[in-house]
């Protein structure tokens, strides 16, 4: 075994996940996995990234280039041959997997209807054709960093299987969010090529069951969560969604990472999906997208009434519950709101006929789109996100750097991110609440719409977000320390 890598060595990292920004996309995965790639190519490390080639990524429009390389994935009694499309971005080296029966179609994981029944078989073979891409294009990477449950037998074969293929590489995986973990029955288990021996409950087995992400908590030689609360929290019964034992066990290995998000993407002096652009000096901007954002929504011109905001999925998870429960004393304060996002039937429906008991004054669309997004972050005053648990979090960060006041949940990264703001010293850039319930909601947000009032404070509010730096300079450099530690560990074997 090679020794400890000097501090400064270029490290050769390989990123696995089901989801990257720009190409793939349902969540936050995405964004942290193509900022993170990005930011270690800026500090003068090589990234090679995976995923899928899905039915959603067109190779003309993406500029992707077919290699003339297949290889073989042992998936069961099968040997299934693979292809690969290659592209450069940004320094950073993307590879895309092809295998047509598994990846063309509609959606990443599943329909309207439900999951993908063979999603054992899609990640499973996924994993192991990151392995066997690796060899065929000879591959040493020092690092498998390994993102979320789809990628969560990688450190699994690295220990077994594929033992002397990558004899000088460690692995890190990353928890997006511990409440999906890719469980499924044992009859699946042939296809994973492994003996017997570990399905037991001190590796893969779950109650009778396959469990992926258990697989990458139990064999990776280290682990990260996307914020130091949610890295504690998963510990607990509250919120360890049953492994909270595995991970208590392994706290020495866990660190809790804050995501970034892409700062220039991300900047209001500059958005080109917003009408006006402004910054913490220079604030007029902020006024008149407000005054756009009514108009595209369908509310009425109204300056001294805040306008609130949601983007998210609508589920459980997000805290949509206490806000439909919330939903006519939040009216009866005066506000304004406006939602975009998609997810359980029951919660659109709701809301939309929410909506349309006050017409001007509230606002909502079944869509994600992505330049909304922008101009919704712009024209808001306040940003709502009451989730039940947020292992991150992207939209309180993007909220802060428009000067959207984000009134969180103080819940994973959420806590981190945001400070309770204090009228009397004037620090602080947020409002935050504990108690999951519409009552606690509705408190700060009646704090919020009170401050709004008083026009100066609010200025130091909106400016204390905005000057926040919320980048990936500083992750990165944890996650680079995090790699460096991984790579000692192993030396010291």
């Amino acid at each position: 075994m090679r020794g400890a890598p000097e501090p400064t060595k270029r490290l050769d990292i390989v990123m696995a996940a089901s989801e990257v920004f720009p190409y793939a996309k349902t969540g936050g995965l995405a964004d942290m996995v193509a900022s993170l790639s990005q930011s270690l190519v800026q500090k003068g490390h090589s990234v090679t990234v995976f995923l899928p080639l899905y039915e959603q990524i067109d190779p003309n429009r993406s500029l992707l280039k077919p290699l003339d390389i297949h290889f073989l994935v042992p998936l069961s009694n099968q040997q299934v041959k693979a292809g690969l499309f290659s592209h450069e971005s940004a320094g950073v080296q993307y590879y895309f997997i092809e295998y047509d029966s598994y990846f063309r179609r509609p959606g990443l994981y599943g329909t309207n209807e439900g999951d993908y029944p063979d999603n054992a078989a899609r990640f499973v073979f996924f994993s192991r054709a990151v392995l066997e891409a690796a060899k065929a294009l000879s591959l040493e990477p020092d690092i498998f960093h390994c993102h979320d449950w789809h990628t969560g037998f990688i450190p699994v074969y690295l220990k077994t299987l594929y033992e002397k293929d990558f004899p000088k590489s460690g692995s890190l995986f990353t928890i997006h969010n511990l409440g999906f973990q890719g469980i499924f029955w044992h009859y699946d288990w042939h296809l994973t090529n492994l003996p017997w021996d570990y399905f037991n409950e001190h590796a893969i087995e779950f109650y009778g069951k396959i469990n992926f992400l258990k697989g990458g908590l139990i064999f990776s030689d280290a682990l990260s969560t996307v914020s130091p609360k949610y890295a504690k929290e998963v510990q607990t019964v509250a919120l360890g969604h049953q492994l909270e034992g595995v991970l208590a066990h392994r706290k020495k290995e866990l660190v809790g990472i804050l995501n970034g998000i892409d700062t220039e993407e991300w900047n209001p002096a500059k958005d080109i999906y917003i009408p006006y652009q402004y910054d913490f000096k220079s604030l007029s901007g902020k006024g008149k997208c407000k005054e756009e954002l009514q108009k595209e929504m369908g509310l009425s011109l109204q300056k001294k009434r805040p306008l609130l905001a949601i983007i998210t999925r609508l589920t459980e998870q997000k805290g949509i519950d206490i806000v439909i429960e919330a939903f006519s004393k939040m009216m009866d304060y005066g506000t304004q709101f406006v939602m975009m996002g998609t997810g359980e039937r029951r919660y659109e429906i709701t809301l939309q006929a929410l909506a349309s008991q006050y017409p001007g004054q509230a606002a909502v669309k079944i869509a994600y789109d992505a330049s909304l997004a922008h101009r919704i972050e712009a024209g808001a005053d306040i940003f709502l996100m009451p989730s039940k648990y947020e292992p991150c979090g992207l939209n309180q960060m993007m909220s802060l750097r428009y000067g959207t006041v984000p009134i969180v949940r103080a819940t994973g990264g959420l806590d981190n991110t945001v400070a309770t703001f204090n009228p009397k010293t004037l620090r602080g850039n947020g409002f935050k609440f504990t108690q999951y319930s519409p009552t606690a909601l509705l408190r700060q947000i009646k704090k919020a719409c009170d401050l709004f009032r008083e026009k100066k404070k609010w200025q130091a509010l909106i400016q204390n977000g905005m000057q926040g730096d919320f980048s990936w300079k500083v992750s990165a450099e944890k996650y680079i320390k995090l790699y460096r530690y991984i790579l000692e560990k192993r030396a010291r074997r």
